[in-house]
This record gives structure tokens, sequence and C-alpha cells, in this order.
């Protein structure tokens, strides 16, 4: 298995974190559950022209797509068919990066997937060949770089408001309120969370906790025996209840069973995909094969 990441160069770098590549994956779980990061990710199956994604935790309720998709901005962890992503190449856009490119305002892709074709016509099936049909890495990078380059009209740029939003949110840790966020801005809330909507496809209270979500994650990954009250403190929850109440809903299992999951599958050698749980052969979502 290969994993391949680049980090493009302005003027991109304004809107895109990073392309990613993963060439002969391969998971012992049928399943693997994508969790909530708000942001835009833009999806190449290598391999075939299909990719199939779960609504739920029974293996028959899916929705198939082409091989190249817009997954939205989400606020719920959602399946994906691990067999499908043995060879895939993707866009990760920064919140709010996403809507010069698309052509869409982010709030009309939020919680579902598209068929990119649907977005760019004709242009999204020439392109899905052609990375195809290229065989290194570098050249996959340069099609979507070069691809990106031609659909950026000069000048695009985030609403004011949207940006000193974004940067409060990071440099608060998330701790800043919609209210607050407004009124540092200068508009009405309801004028806020409209143009926050618009550029990052969330309102900004479900993307403030799904940011403050993604910042336990990076911790737990770091920390073999995680101490949730001080994990709640530091990130801005009101105690330990209400972090683990927010994790069961952004990735379906509390906080303890996320970690011995990772600890297990870890274990065995199994790689895990950033932002992914791994789920069972069996269909069942809350048991790992073992």
């Amino acid at each position: 298995m290969q994993f391949h990441s680049h980090q493009p160069a302005f003027p991109l770098s304004l809107y895109i974190q990073n392309f990613w590549l993963y060439e002969g994956y391969e998971s012992g779980q049928r399943q693997e559950r994508i969790l909530p990061s708000g942001t835009v990710e833009l999806v190449f199956n290598l391999r075939d022209h299909e990719l199939r994604i779960y609504r739920s935790d029974r293996t028959a309720d899916f929705e198939r797509y082409s091989g190249a998709i817009v997954s939205g901005p989400y606020g719920s962890p959602f399946g994906t068919d691990s067999a499908e992503e043995a060879s895939v190449i993707g866009v990760h856009f920064k919140a709010g990066g996403a809507l010069p490119f698309l052509g869409s305002p982010a709030h009309e892709l939020a919680n579902r997937h598209t068929d990119l074709e649907n977005l760019w016509g004709r242009r999204a099936v020439e392109i899905h060949e052609r990375l195809s049909a290229t065989v290194s890495p570098d050249g996959r990078f340069r099609l979507l770089e070069n691809l990106l380059l031609s659909r950026l009209r000069g000048g695009e740029r985030r609403h004011r408001a949207v940006s000193q939003a974004l940067d409060a949110l990071g440099r608060t840790r998330g701790r800043s309120t919609t209210r607050h966020l407004a009124s540092d801005v200068g508009l009405s809330e309801k004028r806020f969370i409209d143009l926050f909507r618009f550029e990052v496809g969330l309102a900004p209270k479900i993307f403030h906790r799904i940011l403050r979500f993604q910042r336990v994650l990076g911790a737990v990954r770091t920390q073999p025996e995680p101490d949730w009250s001080e994990l709640a403190l530091q990130y801005g929850y009101f105690d330990q209840s209400h972090l683990i109440r927010d994790f069961v809903a952004f990735s379906g299992v509390s906080p303890a069973d996320y970690v011995r999951r990772i600890k297990d599958l870890r274990s065995r050698g199994t790689h895990i995909k950033f932002n992914h749980l791994p789920l069972a052969l069996d269909g069942n979502p809350f048991e790992i094969a073992i």
C-alpha cells in the first residue's frame, strides 16, 4: 500500500489543504465510517467508475455514485465501501475553500454526495479518465493542480466576515458563539449565518462543534490513555458528559470505544486512513471483526 500527500502552491494553497492518493489499499473491514470534518472533498476512484456511500448501519442501505464525486461538508458520519477505495485520489479543501471551484454554494452540497459530472459536465469524466490513465503520483497531482488552477477565476476570496470568523474559531479553539462572531464582524446574526453557510456549507454552530470534535480526535491519536475530563476542559466542553455526547454524535461510538478500536486495529498492523474508522465484516459497525 502506498500513500502520497501533496500541498499545492499559492494560490491554490489559499483554498486547498492537500491532495492525497492511496494506491493498493486493502482493509480487513468491508465498510469504513468517515467522520465529519466540516469540509468538502473531491474523490476519484482510479480503478472503477463507481463509489458506494452507506447511509446507515445496514450493509444494503447504500447509494451508488460515479467514480468522481463531491463529498459535501457533513454534520454526521457516513460509510464507504473499502473495496472501492483500493486506488483513490482526492482533494481536501479548507473550510470554505471549495466554492470558487465547484460553482455551487456550499450549503447546497451539505450532508450529501454529488456526482462531479452534475457540476462540471463532461469535463469531470475527462479528468477522471486522465487521472486513471496516469501512472505516477506526481503526474496525477500535476493534473489536479492544472485543472483547479484553470477553474480558479482570478480574485476569488472569502467574504471578510467568513474569513474573520474562521480565524477566530482557530485562535479560540472554537469557544466563540455565533452571536459573538457576528458582532465582531459587524453583521446581524442572521446575515452572518447565511454568509457562513453559503461559503462553508454548515451553520457556524454545527461547524464549531465539528471543529472541536476534530481537535479532540487529534489529541486522542497521540495519547494512549486520554484524560477525558482534562480534554473536555481544554477544548471548551461544559464537562466530560458533554464531550461524550458530541463524540458519539459525530463518530457513532463512545470515546473509550474509539480508543479501544484504534488500539486493536493498530496492534494488528491495520493502516487507518485519516478521519476513517474501519467497521466490521459482518455489517455490524459496533463490533470489530477480528
